[in-house]
């Protein structure tokens, strides 16, 4: 497990660059009415989480910050679907139904792609790294403790 990502870091959820060389990698929809763009390594961690709306999609996470997001097409097609708190924003193409990325609760401030709407061949995954969606605030509890300065 790289350093940038491992659970115990301060970057476990929002992928940085570090040295990596990152270049942009395109994705979409099943439908392809949605498109976007996203800065990332080569090689990647995902982060798999088994909260039930991540299970049920089979959401595998690359979560990055605004300024390595690009929506190039379909914001017309995007909807909104909303729950719990409220807090993320899951976005889904109204024509196809995928969701291939989303804002998400634990980021508000990026974006969590779904690697599996990549362009096939656009990244390597290194490793998937779990994540106690399920029990979301104790797990989130354990990482933010995890980072907290020594």
């Amino acid at each position: 497990m790289s350093p940038s990502l491992s659970p115990q870091s301060a970057n476990f959820w929002l992928e940085e660059g570090g040295d990596r060389r990152m270049r942009w990698k395109l994705g979409s929809c099943h439908c392809g009415a949605v498109r976007f763009k996203v800065l990332t390594a080569d090689a990647i961690e995902a982060v798999e989480c088994n909260c039930s709306i991540c299970r049920k999609t089979g959401f595998l996470h690359l979560i990055v910050s605004k300024d390595r997001f690009r929506l190039l097409m379909g914001e017309d097609k995007l909807t909104n679907y909303g729950f719990n708190t409220g807090t993320a924003k899951h976005l889904f193409c109204s024509v196809c139904g995928v969701k291939s990325f989303y804002v998400p609760r634990s980021h508000p401030e990026g974006f969590s792609v779904n690697v599996r709407c990549l362009d096939e061949g656009a990244v390597k995954v290194a490793m998937v790294v779990p994540f106690d969606g399920e029990h979301w605030e104790e797990a989130k509890a354990r990482i933010a403790d995890a980072e907290a300065p020594r």
